[in-house]
């Protein structure tokens, strides 16, 4: 029997989502006829795909605006392109709304991924968007039948707060064969990875160098917050200790997640988005068999339960922060092996995908 066809949607230029890669490929390799649709906030990076994407071209000048048009104008492509052949995916609740009305519409199915809490981002606290986002999600997450969403923790705060069955499928990244040899670095590499955002610890990793001899804290990524923190390091004559390599290609910043001593994943509780959530660079890091310093949040203590893969700050007192990196680099990266070995088995998109796609088998079969 043919696949279905599946349009998967999201507020994003495309570029660096890896989840959605992951999936639209998984999607595709199985036989789904894929169609992935973007916008260009941004920029719109050239990108290959092995399936058809396109970018929806936003004029908006402001996030608020961006969000409004681009629901708009995802309205009236999805009606365009979907028909009773046609499985809805949805990224996130800023791309929900056209795709539930489309999906009612035609009695097709619809599966929403939750990458986040969205509701509940730091960004948003105590604005009026938060009321718009959290009516959204009272009004259409409790009618939804296919969910997925990226840690065990978000699926309990659906189910808890609305009554929703999420699937868990992890943002892991692909299993990797791994053959590198440990690096004998002289000083050691403290590596951040991913967004310069508030609550990702960041500001206090930096302060925590003046506690630190013989280790430079490697900062790979942007963000909004990149300015004022290469400030702070002026500030605090940490020049000598903090290194910024800005935003990085993923075969680049694997390479650099390879080479370091000891990785670091120490968000704030910025709200229950980030309480609740399972970084993507635990996950990369353990791939790439790095062990991690680790802030005491559920899901990052849930994984240091199962595999000693690193330690568990105590608070985010620089000091405390400083004495967490002492533990590891004394361990040494070797020591760790055995453990991220295990759990990069364990949580690999290997075995995530394998439950993706029941996600969509359960869709295909809900429309005959």
């Amino acid at each position: 029997m043919k696949r279905k066809k599946i349009i998967t949607s999201a507020f994003s230029n495309l570029y660096t989502d890896q989840r959605i890669e992951k999936i639209c490929r998984t999607l595709h390799d199985n036989g789904y006829e894929v169609e992935l649709i973007g916008n260009n906030w941004k920029g719109s990076e050239e990108m290959a795909r092995p399936y058809p994407f396109s970018r929806i071209q936003l004029f908006s000048k402001s996030l608020k605006t961006a969000y409004f048009e681009f629901n708009w104008k995802l309205y009236h492509e999805l009606k365009k392109k979907a028909d009773r052949n046609t499985i809805l995916h949805a990224n996130d609740i800023d791309a929900l709304l056209p795709n539930y009305l489309i999906a009612k519409k035609l009695n097709i199915p619809l599966v929403f991924d939750s990458h986040e809490i969205f509701s509940e981002m730091p960004a948003i606290q105590g604005k009026m968007s938060q009321k718009l986002w959290r009516y959204l999600e009272k009004t259409v997450v409790p009618k939804l039948e296919f969910m997925i969403t990226a840690s065990g923790s978000y699926a309990k705060w659906f189910q808890k707060k609305y009554g929703a069955d999420p699937v868990v499928i992890q943002n892991a990244p692909r299993k990797i064969d791994f053959q590198t040899e440990i690096p004998e670095n002289n000083p050691k590499i403290l590596l951040y990875q991913g967004a310069i955002n508030p609550f990702r610890g960041i500001d206090k990793a930096i302060l925590a160098m003046h506690h630190l001899d013989h280790v430079i804290f490697t900062i790979a990524g942007d963000g909004p917050r990149k300015k004022e923190y290469e400030e702070l390091v002026i500030q605090e004559n940490l020049q000598d200790k903090v290194r910024f390599l800005g935003k990085l290609l993923p075969d680049s910043l694997r390479k650099v997640t390879m080479s370091a001593d000891v990785g670091m994943s120490i968000e704030e509780n910025g709200g229950d988005s980030y309480l609740y959530s399972l970084p993507n660079k635990v996950l990369d890091c353990i791939q790439a068999r790095l062990p991690l310093i680790m802030a005491s949040l559920p899901e990052m203590e849930n994984i240091k339960k199962q595999f000693d893969v690193g330690v568990i700050i105590k608070d985010h007192q620089p000091e405390n922060i400083a004495e967490a990196v002492r533990k590891v680099l004394n361990k040494g990266r070797k020591s760790y092996q055995k453990e991220l070995e295990k759990a990069s088995n364990a949580l690999c998109w290997e075995n995530e995908e394998q439950k993706l796609l029941k996600v969509f088998e359960k869709a295909s079969d809900s429309v005959r």
